[in-house]
């Protein structure tokens, strides 16, 4: 299934699905370990920092620094897409429970869709830091960039995906 470069290839093929991807999803692979290892556990936020409590006095998260090169890494990529509600609305996704129900069913068309997922956690997480920690923790994120690699080495069987 070699896609030879002087012959176009169909949009939306199989092959162009894969090459779309691949790279990205390649570069978020080397989080993948981290991720399994945080899933389930209260993590991301290596610690609150708050110094001092004074009266009045706020504190904030200070994340996990592989958390963090995880988002900056995602914020390189194609797979951010700010539209990603309509993911949501239109496959009735509410719940971390049902996120995961879709990735674990999800086939290469839904790709755009395993995109969404990913782009909610990292979008949102920029605005309300413990959207990444729960992304972790509910093991969202492993599992849709693990689904990803999967298609990605099943569908694309000459160059599979590894860290």
């Amino acid at each position: 299934m070699f896609i030879d470069k002087d012959k176009p290839v169909k949009e939306n093929s199989t092959e162009d699905i894969v090459e779309r991807y691949r790279a990205d999803v390649k570069t978020l692979l080397p989080y993948l370990s981290w991720l399994e290892s945080h899933a389930g556990k209260e993590s991301g936020i290596s610690e609150n920092y708050g110094g001092e409590r004074l009266s009045g006095s706020i504190s904030f998260p200070v994340y996990d620094s592989t958390l963090l090169s995880l988002v900056k890494q995602a914020q390189k990529t194609n797979l951010l897409d700010r539209n990603y509600v309509y993911v949501y609305s239109r496959n009735h996704l509410q719940t971390a429970e049902d996120e995961l129900k879709f990735i674990e069913k999800a086939e290469l068309k839904d790709m755009d869709d395993l995109a969404g997922i990913f782009s909610k956690y990292i979008l949102s997480g920029m605005t309300k830091g413990t959207v990444w920690s729960e992304g972790v923790k509910n093991k969202v994120l492993y599992s849709v960039i693990s689904k990803m690699q999967e298609l990605i080495n099943f569908w694309g069987q000459e160059k599979p995906l590894r860290p």
